[in-house]
């Protein structure tokens, strides 16, 4: 029962999360917008409109690839939305400038999950090294370090949150505000982004679930 709990019931959340944003995506990137304009023209021109000119939009290689770099000061789009004129590749490319935004008028959760991402780094390539090394070895001030180090990841994950759901908060008003969609794409915008936002609740909740199962071996 706690294997279920812990891991099976958060492993379907992330299947079906996963399964949503690719399917809601694929589907709303066959719906083309009326303006005609690609992902990256409006990234582009949601930038240009919020003073900041000298961030670029880049093409990135992959599908869903896309991301906004704060250490360049730059927004990357994976090839469907940088040269699609999509309802998704709008939501997409608005999303990733809503990032750009924050970074320019220094959102305190923007700033936060940035702090932490060095540190974060590395507890993510060396906390199952203590964990399991700790139990195997049946020392477990390594296993408390592990632990550790593991809830700095889980910690970065659930500051993520309100990262995600502010810069798509941001891209819808952007995209309302400067008139880039028309009401009848409104909806499209809002899946897409809805179905973006539940890949980074799974992957919160699957976290969480594996450090309170950690926590309550060790306790045992």
């Amino acid at each position: 029962m706690t294997f279920l709990i812990f891991f099976i019931v958060p492993m379907i959340l992330g299947f079906w999360a996963q399964h949503r944003v690719k399917s809601t995506f694929n589907r709303n990137l066959q719906v083309a917008v009326s303006n005609g304009m690609t992902g990256a023209q409006v990234a582009r021109r949601i930038l240009d409109a919020n003073g900041l000119n000298d961030v670029p939009v880049e093409q990135a290689p992959g599908s869903l690839t896309d991301h906004y770099d704060p250490r360049s000061r730059s927004v990357h789009l994976s090839e469907p939305v940088y040269t699609s004129s999509s309802v998704a590749s709008t939501a997409v490319g608005a999303h990733e400038v809503g990032h750009a935004i924050q970074h320019a008028n220094a959102y305190a959760f923007f700033r936060f999950r940035s702090a932490m991402f060095p540190a974060v780094q590395f507890a993510s390539n060396i906390w199952a090294l203590f964990l399991f090394g700790g139990f195997i070895l049946q020392v477990f001030q390594l296993v408390y370090v592990g632990i550790a180090l593991f809830a700095i990841a889980v910690l970065f994950q659930l500051v993520t949150l309100p990262v995600e759901f502010d810069a798509s908060r941001r891209a819808k008003r952007q995209l309302q505000d400067l008139g880039l969609v028309a009401a009848n794409e409104a909806e499209g915008v809002k899946s897409t982004l809805t179905a973006a936002a539940w890949t980074y609740v799974a992957g919160a909740l699957a976290s969480v679930a594996m450090l309170l199962y950690y926590l309550s071996v060790l306790r045992r």
